[in-house]
Parts: C-alpha cells; structure tokens; sequence
C-alpha cells in the first residue's frame, strides 16, 4: 500500500470556478441510509464543493424511484439551507411509468419535480429525460418542451446533456444523433432563452467537442464540464475561456479535487497539474464501458475509504463490474493517495475478494 496523501479542508469554496460533486447514495433498509448519506454531502460541503443532488450518480433511472429521490432533494436541500453548502438537484420525469409519454405528460412531470426543488431553494438541473427522447421527433419537440418550462422557472436553471455511454436511451437527444446538429438545437435553445440558463452540462467524454461548444455559449452562460476523463484540461482552460465543473468522480477525489482547485485560485499550475495528474488514470478506468456502471465503482471507493459501512447499492448495482476491474480500481486509487487509511483499505479489499472466491 502507498502512503495517504492528505488535503486539509480549504478555507471554503473554490474562487476562481464552480464545482459541484455529483454524490451517490448509500442504501439502508427499505430506503436509504439518510445518515451516511448526509454525512457525504457535508464532507463534500467541507472541502468547498458543491453538491450535485439527485443526478445520475444517485441512480436516477438505475434504482432510485421518485418517491426516495423526492425525500433526498428535500433532505439535502434543508441541510444545504442550513449549512450553507452549493447545492443543484437533477429534475427529471422518472415519476412517470415506462413506455410512451405525450410532450404535455413530459412537462407536467418535470413541473412536478422542478417544485419540489424550488421549494428548497435548490438550482434545478433540467435533466435529460429518457421519455422525451423517446417522444421527441425532431429539434422542435425540444424547443416546445424546454421552452415551456423556462418561461415558468423561479430561477436559472442547469441544462444537461448525457451522451449515451451514460445512458443508451439517450442516444440522439436534441433531436438528432448527429452531434453537431444536435450541439446547434441546443445552443440555439440556449439563445432563446439565455436569461434563465445559469449553465449547461455536457457529459460526452470528447474535450474538443466540449471546447468547441463551449465558445459558441452566450456571455453569462457556463460550461459546466462533464468530462470524467479529461477534467482537468477542460477546468484550466485557455486564453478563451474555462469550463466549470459538475463531475462524477469529484465525489470519491474531493480532498485531491479541492487541492487542485485551490492551487488554481492562487495561480499555481504546476502544483494544480501534480494534484489532478494521479487521479486521471483512475477516473479513466472508473468511467470506461459500460459507463453507466461507475456508480458501482464511485461506491466501492466509497466503502473503501470509510464513508460507509458497508458495499450495497440500491437495485444490488453493487454486481455490476468484475472483479478485475475492481482491482485495478483499488489499485490505481491507491496509487493516487486516495486512502486516508491504507491498511483499512486493504482490510476490506481483502474481505472483498475472499467473498468473490479471489483471494
């Protein structure tokens, strides 16, 4: 094992970005855990992150229903409310059953859920929607469907755009699988109605693609990056500009991500590039096909470094990846200093494989 390397909290948020940790739930019971669950959003909270409730990381379509994912927006925002903590919250559909759904459905069921997230004070994201894409025929569905719910919201919103490694029933969001054509609905969306869009979301794993898309935003628009895999370039930026950040792996990097972040604020680069360079090849691994399994790795390093008691996850995602692959994902995190206990690490790594019949 290597040696832990420690990050003391930073005085408070990041000044020179936005970052918010995508945070995944820990299963108890017949519902969640809500004690470690809120125990990770302040450890988030206390290392100047923001949180980002209710996403896909919190298995929003891969197990957890409405009813749970109604409860945590109102916990999280009432903890945020009173520590003060950064918090967005995921609005989607998935109140809605399987299959087919009309656009007026669509929108009445984002309405609800964007409600229970104003209520809280929260910034909603307008997440992607798997009945509207499914209902969508074309760039005009969205525009009637988002428009519709831009004009009502209390506050500017997120947009969000998950490629379909993150989800394959999101494949041709925006009304064509083609991305350039669909990157021209959306921003002519964005146009439309700059006033209230705080940012946008892009999770589709291509740096070039984001930047490119990223230069044609309005003004007062954020990028806010999705890139689990090229995160660090994309929050640097260049002589035209930065991304923001809305990432996954934030939740299992937050000591090493506000290090990072710091150095930024205080113009140290190199000190930024030696924090981020360790976490790369882990967040590479953790996020390669199936993608839409990471929430099982992000949990496993959250057993691992003693957030929670135990490695379950809601809907048993906890089978979802190999053992190989959970090896290398120990290994790589180790390699990062990600474990501030090594020989705990090692203790429950090893219980771990004797379970799966590997050690």
């Amino acid at each position: 094992m290597g040696e832990p390397r420690a990050y003391a909290p930073p005085p408070g948020p990041p000044s020179s970005r936005i970052a918010y940790a995508a945070a995944h739930v820990v299963p108890g019971g017949d519902s969640l855990d809500w004690d470690a669950t809120l125990a990770l959003r302040r450890h988030l909270w206390s290392y100047g992150l923001g949180v980002a409730e209710a996403m896909d990381t919190a298995q929003r379509g891969m197990g957890l229903d409405w009813t749970a994912t109604r409860e945590l927006i109102e916990r999280s925002g009432r903890e945020a409310l009173s520590t003060g903590g950064r918090i967005v919250c995921g609005a989607s559909t998935d109140q809605l059953p399987p299959g087919p759904a009309t656009l007026d459905e669509i929108v009445a069921a984002y309405q609800e859920q964007l409600a229970v997230i104003e209520a809280v004070e929260a910034v909603p994201v307008l997440m992607a929607s798997r009945h509207l894409a499914a209902a969508a025929r074309g760039p005009d569905d969205y525009a009637t469907v988002y428009g519709r719910l831009l004009s009502q919201v209390k506050r500017p919103v997120v947009l969000h755009w998950l490629g379909p490694m993150f989800d394959p029933a999101l494949d041709g969001y925006w009304g064509s699988p083609d991305l350039d054509t669909a990157a021209d609905a959306l921003l002519a969306l964005i146009g439309d109605h700059a006033s209230r869009i705080d940012g946008v979301k892009i999770s589709l794993l291509d740096a070039d693609r984001e930047i490119a898309f990223r230069r044609r935003l309005p003004p007062d628009v954020r990028l806010y990056t999705g890139d689990d895999s090229n995160y660090p370039q994309l929050i640097r930026g260049d002589e035209l500009g930065h991304s923001d950040a809305l990432l996954g792996i934030f939740d299992p990097i937050a000591p090493a991500a506000a290090a990072a972040l710091q150095a930024l604020d205080g113009g140290d680069f190199t000190s930024y590039e030696e924090i981020f360079a360790p976490t790369v090849p882990l967040s590479r691994h953790l996020f390669e096909a199936p993608t839409y399994y990471y929430k099982t790795g992000v949990v496993f390093l959250a057993w691992l470094t003693d957030h929670q008691r135990h490695f379950r996850m809601v809907g048993g995602l906890e089978t979802a990846l190999s053992v190989p692959h959970m090896v290398r994902l120990f290994q790589l995190a180790d390699a990062a200093g990600l474990f501030p206990d090594p020989a705990l690490a090692a203790h429950r790594m090893r219980a771990w494989l004797t379970v799966q019949g590997a050690a």
